[in-house]
């Protein structure tokens, strides 16, 4: 008898913490994933009670949880448009809250044998838009560009194209891929490709360094040119919510920002707010 009492004690004592339990859901950008998963790892670390569900799959697919009221946070890359806040202003009566919680230069990664050490935006801008197809016209040798980049639900392909191709078309010769590691490993295993991400998924490549014009210095993205925003793409890592974050959501939050968050930006690759 004495056994059966402890086991259904131990079964009600686990309902209840269950039941207490609070969930914290976040979905989005691929380029934030890593950041996202290592925050919630540590924040859970130190509150048993509350359990964060990352998940990514693109901000565009990120923003539309948001909408839909199927997420508590959405991470994004770029900053959200105004037909989408407008749709939140339909459903919710809010424009949503936006969090600056990183900063990021965003990388135009080269295969590591590759001549070309630097480009202009200019550049840049050529070769994504197809006027430019060889590496002899950028400096390097008589071979064709390969061109890689994300799918258009990714919020770094729309940021790259408003902000490097000024709204332009990418060229039909770019081949798409479904995050940035898959970007990084197709440049990687190809001395030709060009592609393009977050700078924390540099790993066995090497930077372009990028100038605003032919008269400018080159920079590659560092703690420094991106404080003090010498490296030409630099841009903010975004969280958005409905409606201002209250209790638990806003702990996580605040926690992001703090210097323990902002140090594992640090660790991951990026760059802090703060």
């Amino acid at each position: 008898m004495k056994n059966i009492i402890v086991l259904l004690l131990l079964a009600v004592f686990a309902f209840g913490f269950t039941a207490d339990n609070k969930v914290i859901t976040v979905k989005g950008s691929d380029t934030m994933v890593i950041l996202a998963q290592r925050w919630a790892e540590k924040y859970m670390e130190s509150h048993p009670g509350i359990t964060i569900q990352v998940t990514g799959g693109g901000s565009g697919i990120g923003i539309a949880a948001l909408i839909n009221g199927a997420t508590d946070i959405c991470d994004a890359p770029r900053p959200m448009k105004a037909s989408e806040r407008e749709k939140l202003k339909a459903r919710y009566n809010t424009l949503g809250v936006e969090v600056k919680a990183a900063k990021d230069g965003l990388s135009v990664y080269l295969n590591e044998s590759n001549s070309v050490k630097e480009l202009t935006l200019q550049q840049i801008k050529d070769i994504y838009t197809g006027k430019f197809t060889n590496w002899k016209q950028v400096g390097g040798k008589d071979a064709k560009i390969i061109v890689y980049g994300r799918e258009n639900s990714s919020g770094t392909y729309v940021y790259f194209k408003d902000n490097v191709l000024g709204g332009e078309d990418y060229t039909s010769t770019m081949q798409s891929l479904p995050g940035t590691a898959a970007v990084v490993n197709a440049v990687v295993k190809d001395q030709n490709a060009i592609g393009y991400g977050g700078a924390a998924y540099a790993k066995g490549i090497k930077y372009a360094a990028v100038k605003k014009d032919d008269k400018s210095p080159a920079y590659t993205p560092s703690e420094e040119t991106i404080k003090n925003n010498t490296y030409p793409i630099t841009r903010y890592l975004y969280m958005y919510l409905k409606v201002r974050p209250t209790g638990e959501i806003k702990d996580y939050i605040d926690w992001i920002l703090s210097k323990e968050g902002q140090d594992i930006v640090t660790k991951v690759g990026y760059f802090p707010v703060k």
